[in-house]
């Protein structure tokens, strides 16, 4: 079969595609994946100055840019030496096909994931051609072979056709499913459509104009026996059948998945060269990946995953509650309470409606030109305080840097090797086991007094603070700031009266 044509066999066939490009005219491409990727095969088609238009499509997407850069850079590609900063760099480094696959991926994936279709059916073969394209990614760097991103689209492409009839022809669907049954579909289809699901894949890819080695890979092929020679597109087939395959048991997430995923292995293993145990690990990285990235999947357990981000919400909606009320009441003592008191009446509304694990008043001593830890709460912290205690003398660190800045500063992974030479001893000896937390600086007059802190440990989920918790840190930080320099202007005129 040519790229850009395909003839079925049948009238029935033809009259078939003849209906789904018609559908498709209407509804859109599947889902605008043929429009994404015509400037991508463009620039890999191209006869003149390939790496130049290769780098001008890869540079009009910033996410296909920032996951271009990450592969050049990453341990399949370190063999090269040099960190690669730039996209022109890349396409030397990885090559055209290898960019040219991995842009094709990426935007099945994204067209896929943002897909609503109206078909249930539709959802979950889309659900699962991702999750096949992440084992084959993972199967194939475990190999070794540089041609991961080719895998990736192959192995998505494998049940392009499913996708294509659930998409599309929602009514063939169920009439497949009465003829067949449920997960009989296949058998179904010469019958009802006039050609095979596989076929539907291939007409399509090569109306959407795919090269010839994708739709290639893109052929079921049973396991090859030992000693059979195995061609390079034979290895592709073999992996996205593999991959597929894999993905329709994974997706179920269901007791008897596990034995046939290893079954899978031990027959497909062989022609690819790998070992199975490399395999299997290979197939378990893809399942953590999927949890994280699939939506419907059992796999990803949505329904333990929604009641999570439910609780989520419900906590941090609740903590806003805290922190308004606590601003009121700060609202209504700055008129009484010294800035101790306010500062102490900060840190519990802080501690209570953050959740932190730990929060802790620094003050500063002008005479004695140190900052040191007053008020702490939090398990463990009290234990710390005496130890909590550093200069005011400027050093290139975070807190220095909040305190220079008089700006609210959020670390959101503290234990970042690149971040560690912000983090001065004090903090290593001390607080070192947070993961994140945040600094409240707080002056008079334009000069540092103090600070506050928060901080999280592995005990709590990511963290990333919205702009509402941001507006009411500031507002209780503007409070804090008005008591001093209102203490301040009552010590002025006071020395003046004395």
């Amino acid at each position: 079969m040519n790229p850009g044509h395909y003839t079925p066999p049948t009238q029935l066939g033809r009259n078939t595609l003849d209906l789904l490009w018609s559908r498709t005219r209407q509804q859109g491409d599947m889902p605008g994946f043929a429009k994404a990727i015509s400037a991508i095969l463009g620039a890999m088609r191209g006869e003149d100055d390939h790496e130049f238009d290769m780098t001008q499509t890869v540079l009009s997407d910033p996410v296909l840019t920032h996951k271009v850069l990450r592969l050049a850079n990453s341990g399949m590609y370190s063999a090269f030496g040099q960190r690669v900063n730039t996209v022109s760099k890349a396409v030397l480094v990885l090559g055209l096909d290898a960019i040219g696959h991995l842009a094709l991926g990426l935007k099945l994936i994204e067209e896929l994931s943002q897909a609503t279709p109206d078909s249930v059916s539709a959802h979950v073969e889309m659900e699962k051609a991702v999750l096949a394209g992440m084992v084959a990614q993972q199967v194939a760097s475990s190999a070794g072979n540089l041609k991961a991103e080719q895998a990736v689209v192959c192995s998505m492409l494998h049940t392009l056709g499913r996708m294509m009839v659930t998409f599309y022809m929602t009514d063939y669907w169920a009439r497949l499913q009465a003829h067949g049954g449920p997960g009989n579909e296949a058998a179904a289809a010469p019958e009802i459509l006039g050609l095979s699901l596989p076929e539907v894949g291939y007409a399509t890819a090569a109306h959407w104009g795919l090269p010839q080695h994708l739709i290639d890979g893109m052929r079921p092929l049973a396991p090859m026996q030992p000693g059979e020679e195995v061609s390079g597109a034979d290895w592709m087939a073999g992996l996205s059948t593999m991959a597929a395959r894999c993905a329709d048991v994974l997706w179920h997430d269901d007791a008897n998945g596990a034995a046939e995923v290893h079954a899978l292995i031990d027959n497909y293993a062989g022609m690819l060269g790998m070992q199975p145990e490399v395999v299997v690990e290979a197939v378990e990285k893809a399942k953590v990946m999927a949890v994280a990235d699939l939506t419907i999947a059992p796999l990803s357990k949505p329904a333990e995953r929604r009641a999570r981000q439910l609780a989520s919400t419900r906590l941090r909606a609740e903590g806003n509650r805290i922190l308004i009320g606590g601003l009121s009441d700060l609202r209504g003592a700055l008129g009484t309470a010294n800035p101790g008191q306010m500062v102490s009446m900060a840190l519990e509304t802080l501690h209570q409606g953050f959740d932190f694990s730990r929060s802790v008043a620094f003050v500063r001593n002008h005479k004695e030109h140190l900052y040191s830890a007053r008020i702490c709460m939090g398990e463990g912290a009290a234990e710390l305080q005496d130890l909590m205690v550093f200069g005011d003398a400027y050093e290139p660190n975070v807190f220095h840097a909040a305190l220079n800045s008089d700006r609210v500063i959020f670390i959101d992974n503290a234990r970042d090797p690149k971040f560690a030479a912000k983090l001065p001893q004090w903090w290593k000896s001390t607080l070192s086991d947070a993961r994140c937390f945040v600094v409240l600086p707080l002056s008079a007059n334009g000069h540092p007094t103090g600070f506050l802190y928060g901080d999280w440990d592995d005990s709590f989920p990511p963290i990333q603070l919205n702009q509402t918790e941001f507006n009411l840190i500031n507002d209780i930080r503007a409070l804090l700031v008005q008591s001093v320099e209102m203490r301040h202007q009552l010590e002025l005129v006071a020395n003046k009266v004395a």
